[in-house]
């Protein structure tokens, strides 16, 4: 294994995953009843909190816990990566931004959504 990343470290991201996953289904379950038009309001809504959550954790979380404690890699990694990778993306253009790499940053958003939306296309096309 990776040196600091025990076993421990593992089962940690493993059911954080699985947290995050109930999470994001039970918002798209409740959000479906108050739904309105087509646009993806739960994918959003999933998104932006997991967005702030990882922020949270990032800044307060690693004061809290550490940021090689399990519990850092529960919340960061698997919490928020089950329930939305959205917020990784975020936290990277903003931590891109915050650091002077404002064009990175900018790339980063345009590759991003470009890249997931053809991919999306392609991959519906191609099944469909």
């Amino acid at each position: 294994m990776a040196e600091g990343i025990t076993a421990m470290t593992w089962l940690a991201v493993f059911m954080g995953g699985g947290v995050g996953s109930v999470l994001r289904f039970g918002l798209g379950q409740g959000l479906r009843a108050v739904e309105v038009g087509s646009f993806p309001w739960a994918v959003l809504a999933a998104n932006v909190l997991a967005t702030a959550l990882l922020a949270w954790c990032a800044v307060t979380g690693a004061e809290l816990w550490g940021r090689t404690s399990p519990m850092w890699f529960f919340m960061t990694v698997g919490v928020c990566g089950g329930f939305s990778t959205f917020s990784t993306f975020a936290w990277d253009t903003l931590q891109l931004w915050q650091d002077g790499g404002w064009m990175l940053a900018l790339t980063n958003v345009a590759v991003s959504v470009v890249g997931c939306v053809a991919v999306s296309w392609w991959v519906a096309q191609i099944t469909s």
